[in-house]
């Protein structure tokens, strides 16, 4: 395909996406690991335009990072109700 034919690229979107997903709200992350892969797929076949390769492949990894350190943090807030949970029982069961 000449270039003209090519999709644009969304490279500076999904790095937006990604740096907002760190600092503002972490479900971005999803959003930005989900268009980097599909983007990246298109550019390896050809149907998009490769010049933006690099930025997508850094908001996808910013994504893939904010998506693990949310996913960190549901665990932490996870195991802190479990372990409140327990000791609500424990204090009861001294009464």
């Amino acid at each position: 395909m000449a270039n003209s034919q090519l999709q644009p690229h969304r490279g500076t979107l999904i790095l937006v996406l990604g740096i907002l997903s760190l600092v503002v709200c972490q479900p971005l992350g999803i959003a930005a690991w989900v268009m980097g892969n599909g983007d990246l797929a298109a550019m390896n076949a050809g149907t998009m335009d490769p010049s933006g390769r690099s930025t997508t492949e850094a908001g996808r990894i910013i994504g893939i990072i904010a998506t693990v350190l949310m996913a960190l943090g549901l665990l932490v807030i996870l195991g802190m109700l479990v372990l409140g949970g327990f000791a609500a029982v424990a204090s009861n069961a001294g009464n």
